[in-house]
């Protein structure tokens, strides 16, 4: 690919607390550093001044864009007003508690020498404040940590839908589906939903058919897990959130296309995993039972959660 054939990247980070200063300025750093240089880094601040004032000055000079969210609070919002801001063919998202491996833009930008691809995402990959995976975690729930999963496919491969903490888009798709939907996912430190990027995709490739969303996984980059979210505790309650997003997704876009990722994921992958934990225990491993366990938790919880929504919101519009 010449350099006259390779697309302007716009970088976007969205912030919302100072508490992850230092990671804001890592996520940023990784960025500055990449083999293919970013067209721009926007910053998109979360409702929050005195991190907006402080980010301002830290940038002033150095061409990262620091911005206010202009929507309602929360990820979605923050994520439209970057991508309204962009001025790439290309839009990537990076999550402000992450670094990119330095080949992280050459693959998106890569994959999209194919005109019918409109999304890419790249594999994530957990850094454990403890310094490892709690032994009772499942590999299965990495999501839970923001990190892909096993499950998920290897290479470079098709899906319905690209983790947005590690994705990118072709700048036209938000002119064929719209930005993401406010109402699904995150708000700063309230209850830790998700499954924006999800309803996006799925919308998307529902407004273009034929359209490509891929994920390679030799874009990488590291997500900082902090201690309290290697906890059982926050474990469920991520679950629990999840499931409560998935049944605001189906509503969005429909039953067969909201699930249907899921189906292949209940009904293959997570079997395979609790048996892999049973096997182990069976065999003297301890940490075999609790990820049996944790996968069977895992389901009942997100499927509490889902149903638990549904009933709630039967008859109401889907969200904006």
């Amino acid at each position: 690919m010449s350099r006259s054939d390779v697309p302007r990247v716009s970088v976007v980070i969205c912030v919302y607390t100072e508490e992850r200063w230092d990671d804001i300025l890592a996520a940023v750093a990784s960025v500055h550093t990449q083999r293919l240089p970013a067209h721009e880094v926007l910053l998109v601040v979360d409702h929050h001044p005195v991190l907006l004032a402080r980010l301002t000055g830290h940038y002033e000079g150095t061409g990262v864009r620091v911005l206010p969210n202009a929507g309602p609070r929360g990820l979605s919002a923050g994520r439209n007003t970057g991508i309204a801001a962009s001025k790439g063919e290309i839009v990537a998202f990076l999550d402000d508690d992450a670094v990119a491996e330095r080949d992280w833009l050459h693959w998106f930008a890569d994959a999209y020498r194919d005109p019918l691809v409109v999304g890419v995402g790249g594999r994530t990959r957990p850094v454990w404040a403890s310094g490892r995976r709690p032994r009772w975690f499942p590999e299965e729930f990495d999501w839970v940590v923001g990190a892909s999963y096993r499950g998920q496919p290897a290479g470079r491969a098709r899906v319905r839908n690209v983790l947005g903490g590690n994705a990118s888009f072709r700048r036209i798709a938000f002119d064929i589906a719209g930005g993401f939907a406010t109402g699904i996912g995150r708000d700063g430190d309230r209850r830790p939903l998700g499954c924006e990027e999800t309803e996006f995709c799925i919308r998307l490739a529902q407004a273009k058919p034929g359209s490509l969303l891929l994920i390679d996984d030799r874009a990488v980059i590291w997500h900082r897990v902090p201690a309290a979210r290697e906890r059982f505790g926050y474990f469920r309650t991520r679950c629990y959130a999840e499931g409560l997003s998935k049944a605001l997704v189906t509503r969005s876009v429909g039953t067969g296309a909201g699930l249907e990722t899921e189906r292949r994921y209940a009904t293959r992958v997570l079997p395979a995993g609790a048996a892999r934990g049973v096997r182990d225990a069976l065999r003297g491993r301890p940490d075999g039972a609790g990820r049996a366990g944790a996968i069977v938790a895992g389901v009942a919880t997100t499927a509490a959660g889902y149903v638990v929504a549904r009933l709630r919101t039967r008859g109401e519009a889907g969200p904006a």
